[in-house]
């Protein structure tokens, strides 16, 4: 019976291993960038990402904006938020998987690509 008992733990084990390792266990992990966009940046660049005007607000669906800036650029103004604009700090309230999750959403909002 104890063999038993062990052996079926050691099964289990594996399950949960193989299902920690697995790619859909994984996904659940990695920030969803758009969602993260939905909650801390459509208030001032709307949701389809072309800003707004009277906030002078970036407009990421500018080609030559998106040309301009290099992922790393993005992920700092949105950590460091922008000087002489109403662009906050994030840096405390996203962590670096979530800024660069927010960056590739705002990569896809390109009207270049559309």
């Amino acid at each position: 019976m104890r063999l038993m008992m062990r052996i079926g733990g050691v099964v289990m084990l594996v399950g949960v291993g193989v299902w920690l390792a697995s790619p859909a266990f994984q996904a659940a992990e990695t920030p969803n960038g758009q969602a993260l966009y939905a909650r801390r940046c459509v208030m001032c660049h709307g949701r389809d990402g072309k800003g707004f005007k009277a906030m002078k607000t970036q407009d990421f669906t500018d080609p030559k904006w998106q040309a301009s800036m290099k992922d790393s650029q993005i992920a700092d103004i949105i950590k460091n938020g922008k000087k002489e604009s109403h662009m906050p700090a994030f840096g405390d309230k996203l962590n670096d998987e979530e800024m660069q999750a927010i960056v590739a959403h705002i990569r896809t909002l390109n009207s270049a690509k559309k």
